[in-house]
């Protein structure tokens, strides 16, 4: 007897439980804010050259070329697919000016950990991303230079420029 009283009294707490949690959950709906792009907007997404590279855990950048018109604002997303930590595995997005040594600037680099792997002070770069570790993302926005030309990019982790290098195309 005395065990019926108790699940019963489980039941009953239950049920009234489970009652108000629906209605929080009623409650808890989002609303969703859309909004329209003007003219304004779409013309000034459609000025920005989206780029976006991957980099994987054996090394490798999934492009070995970009390409964007001289000028142009420039968005570029560097994503990690790989798992490794980034003081194993980190890949970053160097362009260098025009002229540049790949393998010197990569030389140079490789001792420059503290400065995320870009020489300090050095005036050879056009832009770099930070270095970032598996799973990880990051982006940088800029102008592509007036000048049309290829620019060479690179990893410039230790070792890495070897397999992750490419041209950044300005048409």
């Amino acid at each position: 007897m005395k065990v019926l009283r108790i699940l019963a009294l489980c039941l009953i707490s239950s049920a009234i439980v489970s009652c108000a949690g629906e209605e929080k959950k009623e409650e808890e709906k989002k609303s969703i804010k859309i909004e329209k792009k003007t003219e304004e907007t779409k013309k000034s997404d459609s000025d920005v050259a989206k780029l976006v590279i991957t980099g994987n855990d054996l090394m490798q950048f999934n492009k070995k070329e970009l390409k964007v018109k001289a000028g142009q604002k420039v968005k570029l997303t560097l994503r990690h697919i790989g798992k490794l930590d980034v003081n194993v595995m980190g890949h970053n997005v160097v362009i260098l000016k025009q002229g540049v040594n790949l393998e010197d600037f990569a030389a140079r680099a490789a001792t420059a950990r503290d400065n995320g792997y870009i020489p300090e002070g050095t005036d050879e770069v056009l832009v770099s991303t930070k270095m970032i570790g598996g799973g990880q993302s990051t982006s940088i926005e800029f102008t592509a230079p007036a000048e049309p030309g290829s620019y060479k990019f690179l990893c410039s982790f230790p070792a890495h420029y070897a397999m992750m290098q490419g041209d950044f195309i300005v048409e």
